[in-house]
């Protein structure tokens, strides 16, 4: 992120071409609403690189309590024709 600005939300409607290049220069601008924050704009590439973090989180973590579960000794463990044969019957 470049720089930060708040902006009140009528400037969505009277400025919008503004808001619009500021969030597409890697910017953001806050939307604020009878004085408090309301909304975040941010551009399409930003949101991408958010989106794309945050899915990471969530594969590593899903990892974690996966290796997490592994390690218990009661986990049970399906060799691979029990696996594939339980996963044909769900479709």
């Amino acid at each position: 992120m470049l720089n930060t600005y708040a902006r009140p939300v009528r400037d969505l409607r009277n400025n919008y071409n503004e808001i619009i290049d500021l969030a597409n220069e890697g910017n953001q601008v806050i939307i604020t609403q009878n004085g408090r924050e309301a909304a975040v704009v941010i551009g399409t590439q930003a949101f991408k690189k958010y989106e794309d973090y945050l899915h990471s989180q969530y594969i590593n973590s899903e990892l974690a309590k996966s290796k997490e579960k592994a390690q218990k000794p009661d986990t049970k463990w399906l060799n691979e024709d029990d696996f594939w044969d339980g996963f044909e019957e769900t479709l």
